[in-house]
């Protein structure tokens, strides 16, 4: 009987040891710095992102802004500590032509938007007004030029009208149009998803019109200094990326694309806020496939590139399902959930865990569009679960990558499993140190063990972000009901941090 009960026990033990989620913390080591820009974000001339969502109009007297970009998102962007932002396109920047949006606004061309919705713009939100508002929210301007449809000629004249300190034709234009002083624009993407809405193009193709466009940018030896990104692959399109490292000479080349979205089916995305745990379990699927991607793509640029100067940028993903019910489907309005703070989590740790290679990343799309962090309406505004993920995160921005290996328990459904624990760490310029836990299990608590090496810690704090129910979102009516709240699930021994995070949930460590 004795030996009996003496077995149980041990089974017993050993399920609840394989219950646990291990973490190794090497808190002393750490080389990397994760670069501030993974943290960017992107706008696009597309249903209500620029137009009632940033720019509302110098006349508006019912929203307060400053020179009619609102200021309730200056204010919520900036608390985001948003590092960069993307403009105009997406496929909207290859239609794009940057004369059209400077000058006089009551002179300005309209421009019919063939990509989104057909609607006919009037141009009134041009090169000044975005320039401009990103100095208001701190953050660096990231053009896209005009391959597609645009010139050689009127991507450099772009170039030298917004950068050019001294006297040249573009930069007298720039003075006439108000601006005394040139912007510092340092980011360029030449081209957008050219092997789709970008023209079609081939990658060997591409590649010699990049080389084109790249050379009469800038001096021989890019003497101004901008930072020149090739329109990348399209996920899983490791050709593309071969091709372009390979013909593309790397003193022309700063950083290349990849795009990924986490997408269920494209013919069938389904809704934004009323899924299945099935549908759930399906969008993680796809939102950590990034993993195999980044790692894959940075395989192919390390043999062209053993040095990692050349940057992945991965300046499109997020979550993409049906437009909601009575909706624009050209404007790409959904709603945004506590999944997506899932799949902003484990996405943003991926790029923390890879930020040798990947430097820079642009969320799609900041405002109304996609897997927003800020939805509007008229006078009304509202953050997004995936706003206070990226707002929890933004700890992470220039800081120490800390080197983790984890073994997770599984999250099953349906006979298919997926690692239920993502984590990644840093240490700031302060010498603090911040672990990003994410459990994406659908049902179960996680219990993480985080073995700590090479460093004494003697406190711990936190935040997480949670809700009753995978499906739960905010709305105008409701704007808080899921927003961060003190995180009291961890406790620390002498080199131990044991930590519960709840099911479907976001959680922020601070050590000290």
């Amino acid at each position: 009987m004795k030996k009996i009960l003496l077995f149980i026990f041990i089974a017993m033990a050993a399920r609840h040891l394989s219950a646990q989620n291990q973490v190794t913390l090497q808190a002393d080591s750490g080389k990397v710095i994760i670069n501030k820009h993974i943290y960017g974000h992107f706008s696009e001339h597309l249903g209500k992102c620029i137009y009632g969502g940033f720019y509302v109009g110098e006349g508006n007297t019912k929203i307060p802004h400053t020179k009619g970009v609102r200021n309730d998102v200056v204010d919520a962007l900036k608390k985001l500590k948003i590092p960069n932002l993307r403009w105009p396109g997406g496929c909207f920047a290859d239609t794009y032509h940057w004369k059209d949006g400077i000058g006089p606004k009551n002179k300005r061309p309209t421009i019919v938007n063939t990509w989104w919705g057909g609607v006919t713009e009037d141009n009134s939100f041009g090169t000044h007004d975005f320039l401009d508002m990103c100095e208001l929210l701190g953050a660096e301007p990231y053009l896209s030029g005009n391959v597609g449809s645009g010139t050689v000629q009127e991507l450099s004249d772009w170039v030298q009208y917004v950068s050019f300190d001294g006297i040249s034709p573009m930069s007298k234009l720039r003075k006439e149009n108000g601006r005394e002083k040139p912007w510092t624009v340092r980011f360029w993407g030449i081209g957008n998803e050219a092997w789709g809405c970008g023209g079609n193009m081939r990658p060997e193709y591409y590649a010699n019109i990049y080389r084109q466009y790249a050379t009469f940018m800038t001096g021989w030896d890019n003497n101004n200094k901008i930072f020149r990104i090739a329109s990348g692959a399209n996920s899983s399109d490791y050709n593309w990326t071969e091709v372009l490292m390979r013909d593309i000479p790397h003193n022309m080349l700063e950083g290349v694309g990849v795009h990924h979205y986490s997408v269920i089916d494209w013919s069938k995305k389904g809704s934004a806020s009323e899924f299945s745990e099935q549908q759930y379990f399906t969008t993680m699927q796809r939102a950590l496939k990034m993993e195999e991607l980044v790692t894959k793509h940075a395989a192919i640029m390390d043999k062209y590139d053993p040095k990692k100067r050349v940057a992945m940028v991965v300046d499109e993903w997020g979550g993409w399902y049906d437009v909601e019910p009575g909706t624009n489907p050209g404007f790409l309005y959904q709603q945004n959930t506590m999944r997506d703070a899932m799949i902003a989590g484990v996405t943003l740790n991926i790029f923390n865990n890879h930020a040798d290679r990947v430097r820079m990343a642009n969320l799609a799309q900041t405002i109304n569009v996609l897997q927003a962090v800020i939805l509007t309406n008229d006078e009304k505004i509202l953050l997004t679960p995936t706003y206070h993920v990226m707002e929890m995160y933004n700890v992470h921005q220039d800081a120490t990558l800390l080197p983790v290996k984890i073994k997770t328990n599984d999250y099953t459904l349906n006979g298919e499993k997926l690692p239920a624990v993502s984590v990644s760490a840093s240490r700031d310029k302060n010498g603090v140190t911040h672990i990003s836990l994410v459990n994406i299990d659908g049902k179960n608590v996680q219990d993480v063990t985080i073995d700590i090496k090479g460093a004494k810690y003697t406190a711990v704090t936190g935040r997480v972000l949670s809700s009753p129910k995978i499906q739960d979102h905010n709305t105008f009516e409701s704007p808080d009901k899921v927003k961060p709240a003190v995180f009291k699930g961890a406790t620390l021994s002498t080199g131990k941090l044991s930590v519960k995070v709840p099911a479907f949930s976001v959680v922020v460590l601070e050590l000290k």
